[in-house]
């Protein structure tokens, strides 16, 4: 299809774009939204997880994004960027816009290998769409299997945090847990060893063998994982000099996924003098 050009902020085909500030707190019925190049060829590339419904662009980005507005199954629609200000809500300065179907949610156990090697990183009350956004994009660079996500912790696919991922949340296979799940039962169910990061534990991490098949927990900054679940699980701590123990929580990610991601092998390969 060619893209169409829109010239009236009323046009209902734009309603999906429509006060995106406001509606990315409630939920976009089913919907999601893509902003940037880097997430838009992502979504509409062979790895991403979802379809997209529509493409929004303004007119001076066609030609850079024109082997992707051709290829695309949606519809393809050309806005001046006042038009896409006045529908969003906000100045758009990009000018590269997209809604994304995100589908039926997948179950854990679908998205975990049942045999060899696993690498699962498990997100317990996280609320920050930056640090969602950084985890999803280290699991990705670290070639993690899946990410699961608590109840509590927030939407991968809000915009924010796709815009962090650098597009990893669109092509990283993750679930939601249930309210009240419990992270062992469930590492049980999938044979996963449960590793639980923590500034308190008193093993380090990589001071022993790591896991063949590792569910790999963190809590939100400051309390950090329930302290039952620390009691339960085999605890580890990333060393770190000794007049400051504190780490962002999407970095503690990085490092513990690059440890375990090593011991399991999944780096070869990398061009380690780059």
């Amino acid at each position: 299809m060619r893209p169409e050009t829109l010239t009236d902020p009323a046009d209902p085909r734009l309603d999906p774009y429509a006060r995106m500030r406001e509606r990315d707190l409630v939920g976009r019925a089913g919907r999601f939204v893509v902003e940037g190049e880097v997430t838009l060829r992502l979504l509409l590339g062979p790895r991403s997880r979802f379809r997209a419904e529509s493409v929004l662009l303004a007119p001076e980005r066609l030609p850079g994004l024109a082997r992707e507005a051709d290829d695309c199954p949606a519809p393809v629609y050309l806005a001046d960027k006042p038009v896409m200000s006045a529908v969003t809500g906000f100045p758009i300065h990009r000018g590269v816009l997209a809604i994304g179907l995100r589908g039926e949610a997948p179950a854990p156990e679908a998205l975990v290998p049942p045999e060899g090697p696993a690498l699962v990183l498990g997100l317990a009350g996280l609320t920050n769409h930056d640090n969602v956004g950084a985890a999803f994009r280290n699991a990705a660079a670290f070639g993690a299997d899946a990410v699961l996500l608590d109840a509590a912790s927030c939407d991968p696919l809000y915009r924010k945090a796709i815009r962090v991922s650098a597009g990893a949340a669109l092509i990283t296979p993750f679930a939601r847990l249930q309210a009240g799940a419990d992270w062992l039962a469930l590492a049980d169910r999938l044979r996963l060893d449960a590793l639980a990061l923590s500034p308190g534990a008193g093993e380090e991490l990589g001071a022993a063998p790591l896991p063949a098949r590792a569910l790999l927990l963190l809590g939100t900054e400051g309390p950090g994982l329930e302290a039952a679940l620390l009691g339960r699980a085999r605890s580890l701590r990333i060393p770190m000099a000794g007049d400051f123990d504190s780490l962002n929580v999407a970095t503690a990610a990085g490092i513990a996924l690059h440890a375990v991601a090593r011991a399991q092998g999944r780096l070869r390969g990398f061009n380690t003098e780059r």
